[in-house]
């Protein structure tokens, strides 16, 4: 499969976790991590920010490694270069593990909603209420946890992002699958 730069690579994740428990509709992939596309001087690269490396680039063969399987997302109307260039310019800051929308950190989805511009400038993607309820509504026992060890309640309704909900959006169309090998 052929990748173009500003290509969006949702990573599905077969077995869930905490991300897919909160994030995803029925019938839809379990996707909990999205990067962005890049061509460097010929090679292939993505941008994206993880709780290992935070905001980084690496080589998508590196990336495809790491991940067995992966949507392609193609997104219409987008000004690839400067999306692509407006998430470089995040990189080598820290993950954002709390999913707060301020920029002295960043978590995946959130690097492509402040970032992808259509020719005209404007945002393609816009923040919805955050979740981090499952399906019965009731608040995932792994962000209880986690926001009660750092002194806080979970910020259920607050304004953020997802990989699904990208996903899903009306200006993705999803132009196929790769699979490492």
């Amino acid at each position: 499969m052929r990748l173009h730069t500003g290509d969006l690579l949702f990573v599905v994740n077969e077995n869930g976790n905490a991300i897919t428990q909160s994030t995803v509709s029925a019938g839809q992939a379990p996707i909990d991590h999205v990067a962005i596309f890049f061509m460097r001087s010929g090679k292939p690269f993505v941008v994206e920010a993880t709780t290992g490396r935070g905001v980084s680039e690496r080589g998508v063969n590196d990336f495809l490694g790491d991940n067995a399987v992966c949507l392609v997302g193609n997104v219409k109307g987008l000004d690839s270069k400067a999306s692509v260039d407006k998430a470089l310019a995040y990189v080598g800051l820290p993950y954002d593990s709390l999913f707060e929308p301020d920029d002295s950190a960043m978590y995946c989805s959130e690097l492509v909603q402040k970032c992808y511009v259509d020719k005209r400038g404007k945002a393609v993607f816009h923040t919805i209420p955050m979740s981090f309820h499952d399906a019965s509504g009731t608040i995932v026992p792994y962000w209880i946890e986690l926001y009660r060890r750092h002194g806080r309640s979970v910020p259920e309704g607050a304004p953020g992002t997802n990989p699904a909900q990208l996903a899903a959006d009306k200006s993705v169309t999803i132009v196929g699958k790769i699979r490492s090998e």
